[in-house]
């Protein structure tokens, strides 16, 4: 039983990870019907820079977390205004090649930098405390309180605010949006903007307790399609329930199979949920 209830734990974690990436992921792809595929060096790059304010300037964590959200958020508007918005009105191909010039052109940047070998942030809370036979970090904890803070404030901020609901309009309908006199523009901007904030916050929590690298960004992103197409396209809830519930499937098939392959029974799962309901968890069956 403490093996299960440590596993469960490690798994809330991880999906809390997940859920607050695949959120950014999900809500750009609800506004402009297009992936982001460049969105896991989005992480990335907010953990690197974390790692640069603390180590290069000596901020402490909480102050180079912010900074990183914050330039993480301008960063988000600059990869909008240059890599999507011109090609709005394009073939959807056009979009993905220029997300993989994006992302390619991201992670040789961090390369050379700071180079290819992995980082490791110090942890501001190494201490742990102890229930029910689970061992818990406080850096663990800490990433778990975040990302449920993270996800109430952000459905706070769309369903309670005019910004949000703008979002929310746009995602459902862009063309009665527009002929209402919404800038959809302005509107994919900030969204793009929220979508890399929340990444790099997650960047910034996880980095104490993994290795950072420049490759880590390819296969998160990978991850968290994976996790948007599990919850349902363009389903904030999905999102949030697919993360959850791929870093339970790793942590669970890592506890008592193999930690090997603990990927294998995550993308598993995924293909055989995906078999029995298409359009994911949360998707709506289009007519």
């Amino acid at each position: 039983m403490q093996l299960f209830l440590q596993q469960i734990f490690n798994g809330v974690m991880i999906g809390s990870t997940y859920a607050i990436v695949a959120l950014g992921l999900t809500l750009v792809f609800g506004i402009l019907n297009i992936p982001n595929f460049a969105h896991g060096h989005l992480y990335m790059l907010g953990a690197y820079l974390c790692f640069f304010l603390m180590n290069q300037y000596g901020f402490g964590y909480w102050i180079s977390l912010v900074f990183s959200v914050v330039i993480m958020a301008m960063m988000g508007m600059l990869v909008e205004r240059l890599v999507y918005r011109p090609l709005q009105d394009r073939p959807q191909m056009s979009s993905f090649i220029s997300a993989i010039g994006a992302l390619i052109i991201l992670e040789n940047g961090v390369i050379v930098i700071w180079g290819p070998q992995g980082r490791r942030i110090p942890n501001p809370y190494p201490g742990i405390v102890k229930l029910l036979g689970i061992t818990m970090s406080y850096q663990r904890l800490l990433v778990i309180v975040s990302a449920i803070a993270l996800i109430i404030m952000l459905q706070i901020f769309i369903k309670k605010t005019t910004a949000g609901m703008t979002i929310e309009a746009v995602a459902q309908n862009r063309e009665g949006a527009m002929l209402v006199g919404i800038n959809v523009n302005r509107v994919s901007s900030i969204t793009f903007a929220i979508s890399a904030a929340t990444a790099a916050a997650a960047a910034c929590l996880v980095a104490p307790i993994f290795m950072i690298s420049p490759t880590m960004g390819a296969f998160l992103g990978m991850k968290a399609f994976a996790i948007v197409i599990l919850g349902g396209l363009g389903s904030i809830s999905g999102a949030i329930m697919g993360g959850y519930i791929l870093g339970l499937l790793e942590a669970l098939g890592g506890g008592y199979l193999s930690a090997a392959y603990k990927d294998v029974y995550a993308f598993g799962a995924l293909i055989l949920i995906l078999a029995i309901r298409p359009t994911g968890l949360f998707g709506r069956e289009v007519s």
